[in-house]
């Protein structure tokens, strides 16, 4: 039958088409790295060879934006495509109750990501892509882990959102989903044996692998030897910091020498991202961890210190080795660029594929909306924000004032222009407020019991102190 099936192919003049191999995804996201914390980024305190060397092998952008100054509200913009608010994912789960004190009451977050959404795994399942979440998961507990939401294998995700809870901080004993550390082992490595064992296993087949560093989030912990390289080195990074991000260096080297080896590397697309931006403070102490600079603020903060991250993407013979990308972008947007490049038609999500960009072509021009109704433990004021071309309007809840800026011209953020170009502010906020009703946007309300005596009635931004725990 098999020699028949074959002769009459070649009576009719014709052999199928052999089907081209499908593309393989990895994302590797790092939790609270700053946009600038990479040397390829231009930080000179850091070694990061392997970041370096994937940035010229491919792409850098710019531009890049988590949808979320926190973390699980970016973690579901990435699974989902997007925006926090149609997830109900707005603040880090399961966030914080706002001070009975204060001007505004601010809505609660979803504590987990709905079954009903679909996610890149589920999206490319149907495709005959096997999947593995490795990692930090944050996005709810039992009945929604990773593999309730369409991942074939899940090492080391729960509910929480901070590394496991040992005597030293990322370093065994501690045992997490499908993932056991012995002592003095050490978290990141441990992840990436695991993602390193899932591409070995899948060589031959489409994949996608979701790996989450716990890395660099605080607490801080990295190896005494990493450290001491580090220690009265200078004082804009903490050692043991400067430590960790060597450390998750060392892993995206690890990921893709495996894909090299592999002889997969031209068709697996790799993409380094991470979930929002450095944390510069945590809590009552401020104890400073990074320095985002020339960016204003950092985590929790709606300013571009908060939102903007490093992403750089790999894929030989697709992706320009070296290029420099400067259009905006976000999180929303890989979930639509991992369908386009596997062939698949594009899903109704809110964000658009960057294949375009990444093969030197251009995409259309848009509007990118930030919408964070919390305040912070980083001292981030309820906000919500837009992005247009060169502009950003920062719109504010708790007291109604706007700022507005010309990123070109000030990227830091210090020069509100909202009065002296109220045009663009005005057109601006109507943009901003048709978003937040088509998108069902949850505003904070008013606060009957407010007190004016509340310390953060006379301070703003970065000043305002800390909700309770």
């Amino acid at each position: 039958m098999l020699r028949r099936s074959f002769l009459g192919a070649m009576a009719g003049g014709l052999l199928p088409a052999a089907a081209s191999p499908k593309t393989n995804f990895v994302l590797i996201l790092a939790d609270d790295l700053g946009a600038h914390d990479l040397a390829c980024y231009g930080n000179p305190n850091v070694a990061t060879p392997n970041l370096d060397r994937m940035a010229r092998q491919g792409a850098l952008f710019t531009d890049a934006y988590a949808a979320c100054p926190v973390c699980s509200p970016t973690r579901a913009s990435i699974l989902t495509g997007r925006y926090p608010v149609r997830t109900g994912v707005t603040d880090w789960i399961p966030g914080r109750p706002s001070d009975a004190r204060g001007p505004i009451t601010t809505p609660r977050t979803a504590t987990e990501l709905k079954l009903a959404e679909t996610t890149i795994a589920e999206s490319l399942k149907p495709a005959g892509y096997r999947s593995a979440a490795v990692g930090k998961w944050h996005l709810g507990g039992e009945g929604f882990s990773p593999t309730d939401q369409g991942f074939d294998r899940n090492v080391g995700g729960n509910s929480s959102g901070s590394p496991p809870r040992s005597p030293k901080p990322y370093f065994g004993p501690f045992e997490l989903p499908n993932l056991k550390a012995g002592p003095g082992e050490f978290l990141t490595e441990k992840l990436t044996d695991a993602s390193v064992s899932f591409i070995q296993e899948n060589r031959s087949d489409p994949f996608f692998l979701y790996l989450a560093h716990y890395s660099v989030h605080i607490p801080l912990g990295a190896r005494d030897a990493d450290v001491a390289r580090h220690a009265g080195a200078n004082g804009r990074y903490d050692p043991v910091y400067a430590a960790m991000i060597e450390s998750v260096d060392e892993s995206v080297g690890r990921v893709l020498k495996a894909i090299d080896d592999a002889g997969i590397a031209d068709r697996t697309l790799a993409l380094f991202f991470s979930d929002n931006g450095g944390l510069c403070y945590e809590g009552q102490s401020k104890q400073r961890v990074t320095d985002n600079s020339p960016l204003r603020a950092g985590k929790g903060h709606v300013y571009e210190g908060g939102i903007r991250e490093p992403l750089i993407v790999r894929q030989p013979g697709v992706v320009k080795p070296g290029a420099v990308i400067r259009t905006p972008v976000m999180s929303i947007d890989f979930l639509p660029t991992f369908r386009d490049s596997a062939g698949l038609a594009p899903a109704p999500v809110d964000g658009v594929s960057l294949a375009p960009l990444l093969r030197g072509r251009n995409i259309r021009p848009r509007p990118l909306f930030w919408h964070y109704p919390h305040y912070s433990n980083q001292g981030g004021e309820p906000a919500s924000a837009i992005r247009e071309g060169d502009w950003k309007l920062i719109h504010f809840h708790a007291d109604g004032r706007r700022e507005l800026y010309n990123l070109r011209e000030d990227e830091g953020e210090q020069h509100n222009l909202a009065r002296r170009r109220a045009d663009v502010a005005n057109r601006l906020m109507a943009r901003l407020e048709a978003w937040r009703q088509e998108s069902g946007a949850v505003m904070p309300a008013k606060n009957p019991a407010a007190d004016p005596a509340w310390p953060g009635f006379q301070l703003t931004g970065e000043q305002r102190p800390m909700p309770p725990q």
